[in-house]
């Protein structure tokens, strides 16, 4: 009976969902957030709260941070769309629902009360977009902000790009009295920094900083970037050099945003540097997936799921690959629902940086996973500049996700690099409006590297 209830209020709730402009629902979220916050003693009060909005590198930025905050004998908790950390206690997500990198205000809510009451003094979440104009945030008393960039991704929500930065600037301007880290290598950098704040840290790759962090002398290989941060916060100023184990002048700069969170609390940056070079790894962040010794060529899996995130990724493949040789295996798709003009502007991209491309599935909701992978193989054409694309001969359009993988890692040779994106470190798919079903590209990679080497013994 009470499964049958519960049934009813969730078919009512999605027929009220259907029906009813976004404005009136976030009336209803406004609400909500007003009593989550009485509900719970308004606990983001007693918090020193960390927020990072952007399109690309809240979870890897969220995850310096908190390894700052670790090094630094800090208790934190934090919120991103890969897991949830409370103390020394991370609990991935297993699930992938619309909730999922920022939840809905009673849970943030409660989140809080329970980094309170584990003793956490600093707290770090991702905050997007949506839940920016959803009021899912709204209430909170952020203390540190920070905005990475802005790039083609969420128009299927936002409609167009100046609502999507509206949204962003929005918690800035709700948050007069926070200290701000602005990226300055975006377009739009700007626009945040002549919001009133607390303090405003700028971090740049390109451009010499007078408040804030840039990179100098960046040394990059094929899985690591090392870096020299020259830093001025108004009271201290020098260099300090960070070797990084991850790759990327992307995660670069995600790390010189982290540093800059890092001087705003008064880190000493001898801490910060500990911290940042103890990352091994953010899953399913250009995460390498290796099973054997023998295994000569490199598997990456990465969420790079927007035309910005996925030109960073293979620009950075690209670059190490011309060095030793090998080619670019790229498998790829695009999520259903969502923003459909990006989907050729993806095809293109792996037709510009691959070498061999496999189209195939990626949580296609309730589209038809055909069409959407349709949409985006029609790319591959725009992008070749260096070689003709000649389908199953160098391109492949594979709708099973799993066999797609298979295909990869069998195609791949001494030096090649598979990259495998759009998934990350999710471990469901998402089929129809509601179904999940078990998928991981980490295990399958993993799975089909253990078979293949296995084999060659």
């Amino acid at each position: 009976m009470e499964q049958s209830n519960n049934r009813t209020m969730e078919l009512m709730k999605r027929f009220l969902s259907n029906i009813l402009p976004q404005s009136t629902k976030n009336k209803y979220h406004k609400a909500q957030a007003k009593w989550a916050r009485i509900r719970y003693g308004n606990p983001s009060r007693d918090l020193t709260i960390i927020g990072v909005t952007g399109t690309k590198g809240k979870t890897t930025v969220c995850s310096m941070i908190s390894a700052i905050l670790d090094a630094a004998g800090l208790h934190n908790a934090m919120e991103t769309t890969i897991s949830t950390k409370i103390g020394n206690l991370v609990t991935p997500h297993r699930v992938k629902d619309k909730w999922v990198t920022t939840p809905p205000a009673s849970v943030i809510n409660k989140f809080f009360r329970q980094a309170l009451d584990a003793g956490c003094k600093y707290l770090i979440m991702e905050v997007t977009s949506q839940a920016i104009d959803q009021y899912r945030v709204f209430g909170i008393e952020f203390d540190v902000l920070v905005y990475t960039n802005l790039s083609h991704d969420h128009l299927d929500y936002h409609k167009t790009k100046e609502n999507y930065l509206a949204a962003k600037m929005k918690v800035f301007e709700d948050n007069p009295n926070a200290i701000f880290v602005i990226n300055r290598d975006d377009a739009h950098w700007n626009k945040f920094y002549d919001l009133p704040a607390k303090e405003k840290f700028l971090y740049s790759v390109k451009t010499p900083i007078e408040h804030g962090a840039v990179a100098r002398k960046i040394l990059k290989t094929s899985d690591t970037a090392t870096f020299t941060a020259a830093y001025d916060d108004g009271q201290f100023a020098g260099q300090i050099t960070v070797a990084l184990n991850l790759p990327g002048v992307f995660n670069v700069q995600n790390a010189l945003s982290a540093f800059c969170v890092g001087r705003a609390l008064a880190i000493e940056p001898e801490i910060i540097k500990k911290g940042l070079e103890s990352i091994e790894t953010v899953t399913g962040r250009m995460e390498s997936i290796r099973v054997s010794q023998k295994q000569d060529f490199t598997v990456l899996v990465d969420y790079a799921h927007n035309p910005d995130s996925l030109k960073n990724v293979y620009e950075t493949v690209r670059e190490s690959i011309d060095k030793t040789g090998g080619r670019i295996i790229a498998v790829l798709g695009a999520t259903g629902r969502r923003d459909r003009t990006k989907r050729p502007i993806m095809g293109a991209l792996a037709g510009c940086y691959a070498d061999y491309v496999i189209f195939t599935n990626e949580d296609p909701y309730d589209e038809a996973p055909e069409a959407i992978m349709e949409e985006v193989a029609e790319g591959i054409h725009r992008g070749s500049k260096k070689h003709q694309w000649y389908l199953n001969r160098n391109y492949w359009k594979v709708l099973d996700r799993g066999q797609a993988i298979h295909k990869a890692i069998k195609e791949a040779k001494k030096n090649d690099v598979v990259i495998i994106t759009g998934k990350g470190a999710e471990e469901v798919m998402a089929v129809g409006r509601d179904k999940f079903v078990p998928f991981s590209d980490r295990k399958i990679a993993r799975q089909e590297l253990q078979m293949r080497f296995h084999e060659e013994r």
